[in-house]
């Protein structure tokens, strides 16, 4: 069971992470690969919905994913795309990036290798990367614009939609923390971190959710 001060810090991560932007009609939607295949689905709907003529599916695998997506979360991605009703002639496979600067970067190359366009991304990420994500793209794309985008879903109905409540929680740790570090490294744009989130972070930190800490770090307070 998760404590409910716990359970209450992460939905304050939760809160912070997403960016609500107002979606728009861009030049190519970019779903970034992970455990999720709701990522898949969102970039799917938002296809259909018309905007974005093309997605880029990017992501090898990870140690969350090498038994649930042995072929790749690209591969895996395109594949629900395709059984959404997604022509394969609108999705391009990128199946080399490892994390997420890997994913920007990577796409980027694809897209300027087929003499795409792009002046806006719509990015689609898991609901609680997605301000991680948005400011990677803004450090490693520039001259685009950044349209954020997830699965609209509550916290309480992702996390069961996940079915792992530790695993989630320890996503929404890990992901503040390469918001804090990540700029110093010149791997994304910095981005401001309220007081009462930094509180919320450090509270579950102390409380065990640590597994997708950078180790490097994971002593700093």
């Amino acid at each position: 069971m998760i404590p409910t001060q716990s359970w209450s810090d992460a939905q304050r991560l939760w809160d912070f992470q997403q960016m609500r932007h107002a979606l728009r009609p861009c030049s190519v939607a970019v779903g970034l690969g992970s455990h999720d295949l709701g990522v898949a689905d969102t970039a799917a709907a938002l296809y259909h919905r018309g905007m974005a003529p093309i997605i880029v599916f990017t992501g090898a695998t990870s140690r969350t994913t090498q038994d649930s997506m042995p072929r790749g979360e690209a591969v895996h991605y395109s594949e629900r795309a395709l059984e959404l009703g997604v022509p394969k002639s609108a999705i391009l496979v990128e199946s080399r990036a490892q994390n997420t600067g890997q994913n920007i970067m990577y796409s980027k190359e694809l897209l300027d290798g087929t003499g795409a366009s792009v002046s806006s991304v719509l990015l689609v990420s898991k609901p609680y990367e997605e301000r991680r994500a948005y400011a990677t793209a803004r450090k490693l794309w520039p001259g685009v614009e950044i349209v954020s985008a997830s699965t609209p879903m509550p916290f309480d109905d992702y996390v069961a939609s996940i079915a792992n409540p530790h695993l989630v929680i320890d996503m929404l740790v890990g992901s503040l923390q390469r918001l804090l570090i990540y700029p110093q490294h010149g791997f994304m744009i910095s981005m401001p971190v309220p007081e009462d989130v930094m509180s919320a972070y450090e509270r579950l930190r102390n409380a065990g959710f640590v597994s997708r800490l950078l180790q490097s770090s994971t002593s700093s307070q």
